[in-house]
């Protein structure tokens, strides 16, 4: 099948692609037209913008933690009823985690056979960018470059040098050209762009990109490249499962466990997939609030995600109930999944320009924040300990980026259940706190990669179930 579509990359990170994505994908919708979007690599933020301007979940394609043959079939699934698909590429075309290429931008345009449009800061720069952009349409010729769009450039001048200079040098068209822009529209946070549910104006600010796109940008000569330079895919329909049937967890008819989904403006990390996952493994999902509510449900296992809870520290410590609630559940045995965010959230406590703000507890670490991230990028793991999700010898394919980190135990450190083969962890290469049901992790799993987690969620879910109606049962 043809799937028309564009990928839309950079010479670096910085460049303004997800603000230029953004307006452009809004733009396209406030056409009519149905865009399906995509965010290549692990990111959370940058998705749930391109989200937002579609209208649609948008989900990511990242060749690192899910297999070419998924990853094709997830963009085949989420393509089919779209007029076009939109896919924000990460960090430079061709930049990626080795020498083979194998996880860039490039190499996912070439899987998906996709045009690619090539985001250049004309900052203080004309004819060199000429030579930059022949660089990388030679760079590896199977990488179909169809258009180049200036961003910041400083007027009609200097548009008309770099456009005549790109277009005669290199043969490629200059589809489009923004001006710099004035004021902070997108302001970011840390490495990324402000969380969507952290600001009110989120959608005024869609719409003014839109409208920025709009007047800068040729959107019928991008709608024309996606249709006519994408290649034909040979997809199955059928995808990989990585896990055993007979594995699955076995679902009662009486009633679909519970899980609890803790989602709000301070935990708001999650991949749709991760949430799909445990929905279609037999999960009813209940999303719940430490920043809404008090109350805690009746559930069958928890899972928080990553988020910035140290924007929220002091109404999480403020909100009692809940995180003793949460506390009480660990103890009698409740499975409790947890990665980053989550895992500073059942930490002993904060320490934030040095205030303490207590947490749930049910781990003695105290954790501290640093100006400069502590994990960052890809990470493999080896699990060395049994716990309930993963068993030992398994391995892990994930992602951290945390700004967290540990200032001290206040007891005595738990043994860890990951031997971090890639990447930072916790403490000492070392990463995976476990109590009774519980794993707290800096590591981001996708389910797509990782199949075996939303199976051991709902294993989990339906065996605490059974336990909790039949109390005799517990050891």
């Amino acid at each position: 099948m043809k799937h028309p579509g564009i990928v839309i990359s950079a010479l670096r990170g910085g460049s303004g692609k997800t603000i230029l994505t953004v307006g452009i994908i809004a733009a396209l919708r406030k056409l009519g037209n149905r865009v399906a979007p995509f965010k290549k690599g692990p990111d959370y933020i940058d998705a749930g913008w391109l989200s937002l301007a579609a209208g649609r979940p948008c989900y990511n394609l990242d060749s690192f933690l899910i297999d070419s043959r998924t990853l094709l079939s997830l963009f085949h699934q989420h393509t089919v009823n779209t007029d076009l698909a939109v896919i924000e590429g990460n960090r430079g075309l061709y930049d990626c985690i080795d020498i083979k290429g194998e996880t860039s931008t490039a190499e996912l345009a070439k899987l998906l056979k996709l045009p690619v449009l090539l985001c250049i800061d004309g900052t203080k720069t004309t004819r060199t960018m000429a030579a930059v952009v022949s660089g990388c349409r030679q760079f590896d010729a199977q990488v179909t470059l169809s258009g180049v769009i200036l961003n910041r450039v400083a007027g009609p001048r200097h548009e008309k040098i770099l456009r005549d200079s790109i277009e005669h040098h290199c043969g490629v068209p200059v589809v489009g050209s923004l001006p710099k822009l004035g004021g902070h529209t997108f302001p970011e946070r840390h490495m990324g762009l402000v969380p969507t549910p952290e600001h009110e104006w989120a959608d005024p600010a869609i719409r003014q990109m839109a409208e920025i796109a709009a007047k800068y940008v040729d959107l019928e000569k991008i709608r024309t490249i996606a249709r006519r330079d994408a290649g034909t895919l040979q997809v199955r329909k059928d995808a990989p499962e990585n896990l055993d049937p007979t594995q699955r967890p076995v679902v009662p008819t009486s009633g679909r466990p519970k899980i609890g989904v803790v989602r709000d403006s301070a935990f708001q990390f999650y991949y749709p997939e991760n949430i799909e996952a445990l929905s279609d493994n037999g999960a009813e999902l209940v999303f719940i609030s430490p920043l809404a509510q008090r109350d805690f449900p009746d559930l069958d296992a928890l899972y928080i995600g990553g988020g910035f809870p140290e924007t929220h520290a002091a109404e999480l410590a403020e909100n009692t109930q809940f995180r003793n609630r949460i506390k009480s559940l660990a103890d009698a045995g409740l499975p409790i999944y947890a990665e980053c965010g989550g895992l500073m959230y059942l930490g002993e406590s904060l320490v934030l320009e040095g205030k303490t703000y207590p947490m749930c507890g049910i781990f003695p670490v105290v954790l501290g924040l640093s100006k400069k991230p502590r994990g960052h990028g890809y990470t493999l793991i080896r699990v060395i300990r049994d716990t309930p999700f993963y068993r030992t010898g398994d391995h892990i394919k994930g992602h951290e980026f945390h700004y967290s980190y540990v200032l001290e135990w206040t007891g005595e450190p738990p043994g860890l259940a990951f031997d971090m083969l890639r990447g930072t962890g916790c403490d000492r290469k070392k990463d995976g706190l476990t109590y009774k049901n519980v794993l707290a992790t800096y590591t981001h799993i996708h389910a797509l990669g990782t199949p075996a987690w939303a199976h051991a969620m709902v294993r989990n879910a339906v065996n605490y179930q059974a336990t909790k109606n039949n109390p005799a049962s517990r050891p």
